[in-house]
């Protein structure tokens, strides 16, 4: 999953910002909390049980090779 968001990462900065793919690194990579979905299965006796299923958010920033 880090693979393919690095992919669009890269992508992205050179489609959208003409920056050359070889020129690139990561600054920061970071993975945050998303939304919870809540769903519900029966049990016993006409009861409930709730399930979280959470989900996340993956950031990937990159940006040019600064020459010293």
């Amino acid at each position: 999953m880090v693979g393919k968001v690095l992919d669009s990462a890269i992508a992205n900065a050179e489609n959208n910002h003409d920056l050359s793919a070889d020129d690139l690194w990561v600054v920061r990579a970071y993975v945050d909390g998303g939304p919870t979905y809540k769903r519900f299965t029966p049990r016993a006796i006409g009861a409930s049980h709730s399930i979280r299923k959470r989900t996340s958010h993956i950031t990937v920033c990159v940006d040019e090779k600064k020459e010293s």
